[in-house]
């Protein structure tokens, strides 16, 4: 959350869910919605299996020339969640020999991916968000890197925790759908579905009623 609220793998809530009820349902389709796991998704888009991912960028598929891409619809920031006690983040040389809690088969920007795989900066892999938040808690983790939007829900949710938002941004970037080579309806519709929903603001009424 704010964007996925599952419950025994079936999506339940969240901005995304309400996004895709309500861009199915101007172009008079019913959503369904489909648990995919990251390393399958690119195998599901071009099967038909999906036929839209929301919540994406270019920059974390593998080939995004492969798909069609909606306009920029809001955008997001990667930044860190530290522990109370643990001095500002301002820079990537600042993490520099800490450990960093991630999510498995994301993408984060190039500075950083270099990082890891250079082992500059460790990444964990989390198994779920309130893992991270217990770890750091416990400061067994230096921090942990999520969106803006999603750290800020689970503080909200954990508001006697000691931990805060860092001020430093890693990496700004515009959120789109992208749609599967089998898509039902023409990208152009479906585009248009998605330009009326951010133009007349109810995209962003969304993210702030989430």
């Amino acid at each position: 959350m704010p964007y996925v609220e599952v419950h025994e793998q079936q999506l339940r809530g969240g901005f995304i869910y309400k996004l895709g009820q309500l861009t199915s349902q101007k172009l008079g389709y019913d959503a369904q919605f489909v648990e995919t796991p990251n390393k399958r998704i690119d195998e599901s888009m071009q099967s038909g299996r999906i036929h839209v991912i929301c919540n994406n960028n270019p920059q974390w598929m593998n080939d995004p020339t492969r798909y069609q891409w909606s306009p920029p619809l809001y955008s997001e920031e990667d930044v860190l969640l530290l522990h109370r006690q643990h001095a500002p983040i301002n820079s990537l040389q600042d993490l520099y020999g800490k450990t960093l809690g991630t999510q498995l088969g994301y993408v984060y920007s190039s500075a950083l991916m270099d990082a890891f795989t250079s082992k500059k900066i460790i990444r964990k892999n989390l198994r779920d968000q309130t893992a991270g938040l217990n770890l750091l808690q416990k400061q067994r983790l230096d921090a942990i890197i999520d969106m803006h939007r999603t750290l800020s829900f689970q503080l909200s949710k954990h508001a006697d925790a000691p931990l805060r938002i860092n001020t430093w941004v890693i990496d700004r970037y515009d959120m789109h759908c992208t749609y599967s080579p089998k898509l039902p309806v023409s990208a152009k519709l479906l585009n248009d579905a998605l330009l009326q929903l951010r133009d007349q603001g109810l995209i962003k009424q969304l993210l702030n009623d989430t």
